[in-house]
């Protein structure tokens, strides 16, 4: 095996940066007869599969609307991401891409509401760098809210799904 010059063992370092900083799983370059890939894991184990192939879709943004009248009762789906994202049944995203609910269009959803799943169960999937990892359950339980959409863009640490 040739040996890696400096220069390289540089950029290898400024990808490896890369990967920590911008939360990529992967990331693999290839130039004539050199080729780096360089991968991390995350504290939750994410498990790499097959590609499905999904078409794109184009998502309109929310239309801005008038604040609703006051109401009387205060409605579960009122919580802030933040206070879903600190609560210890609510899986978050472990990286930035899209959420995937099924494993190909047209499949059965991985979970819905009701589900009784358990730890280490895949619950969806989510798509970085074209690559499709599998998104564990945190815990055993029963799905008690699904926070995304199919095919929708998601950040990290995110809140996904509720499992009590």
């Amino acid at each position: 095996m040739a040996k890696i010059s400096q220069v390289d063992q540089d950029l290898i370092r400024t990808i490896a940066e890369l990967v920590n900083d911008a939360n990529l799983a992967e990331i693999e370059l290839e130039q004539d007869d050199f080729r780096i890939r360089v991968t991390r894991t995350f504290a939750k184990e994410v498990v790499q599969v097959a590609a499905p192939s999904y078409a794109p879709q184009a998502h309109a943004a929310p239309a801005a609307h008038a604040a609703p009248a006051a109401s009387s009762a205060a409605t579960p789906a009122a919580a802030s991401p933040e206070d879903l994202a600190s609560n210890p049944n609510t899986l978050t995203s472990p990286m930035v891409g899209t959420a995937y609910l099924a494993p190909e269009p047209g499949a059965k959803p991985f979970m819905e509401v009701g589900t009784k799943v358990t730890e280490g169960q895949t619950v969806l999937i989510i798509e970085a760098m074209k690559t499709m990892n599998q998104i564990p359950a945190h815990k055993s339980g029963t799905i008690t809210r699904v926070l995304v959409d199919d095919a929708s863009p998601v950040e990290y640490g995110e809140p996904l799904v509720v499992i009590e």
